[in-house]
C-alpha cells in the first residue's frame, strides 16, 4: 500500500520513500563540514554534512528524524549542494525549499531546518579552516617565530 497523506505531496513522497545521499563523512576530516540541527523535544533533527575539493562542495550527506517533509528536506538539500561553493550553498534559502518540494505552510519549519543545517554546515568548514587571531597585547612569542 503506498504511503500517502495530505501534506505529502510528489516531490515529499519520491525523497521520503527514496532518500538521497543518506549516511555520513568522518567528521574530523578537515575537507568535511558538519552540522547537527533541530530538537529531540519537538521530533526534528537534521544532521547535515558537507565535503569539499578544492572551493567546491563534491558531495554531501544527511541524517533525518522527523516527518517525512523534513526528510525531503535534507535529501533535496544534498542534491542541490553538490558542485556548489560555499557562497552558493549559503543563497539556497528555506522558501527555495519549500517550493522545489510544494511544502504546506505549516511545513516552513521542515525548510528552514535544512537552511539551518546548511549554514551551519559552511560554519563549521569555515571555522575549521579559519587562521588563528594574532597575539593581542603585550604577550611574547614564545612560537620561535
Amino acid at each position: 500500500m503506498p504511503v500517502t497523506g495530505p501534506s505529502y505531496g510528489p516531490q515529499v513522497l519520491d525523497h521520503y520513500l527514496h532518500p538521497r545521499n543518506v549516511g555520513s563523512f568522518d567528521a574530523g576530516d578537515p575537507r568535511v563540514g558538519t552540522a547537527l540541527v533541530g530538537s529531540p523535544e519537538l521530533g526534528q533533527i537534521l544532521k547535515l554534512q558537507i565535503r569539499l575539493e578544492g572551493a567546491t562542495i563534491e558531495s554531501a550527506c544527511f541524517r533525518a528524524f522527523g516527518s517525512g517533509e523534513a526528510i525531503a528536506a535534507g535529501s533535496l538539500a544534498t542534491e542541490w549542494l553538490r558542485g556548489r561553493d560555499l557562497d552558493q550553498a549559503l543563497a539556497i534559502g528555506s522558501q527555495d525549499i519549500v517550493q522545489a518540494l510544494g511544502l504546506a505552510p505549516d511545513k516552513l519549519h521542515c525548510a528552514l531546518l535544512a537552511q539551518d543545517a546548511i549554514r551551519a554546515a559552511v560554519a563549521d568548514y569555515t571555522d575549521k579552516h579559519s587562521v588563528p587571531e594574532a597575539h593581542h597585547g603585550n604577550h611574547a612569542d614564545t612560537t620561535g617565530r
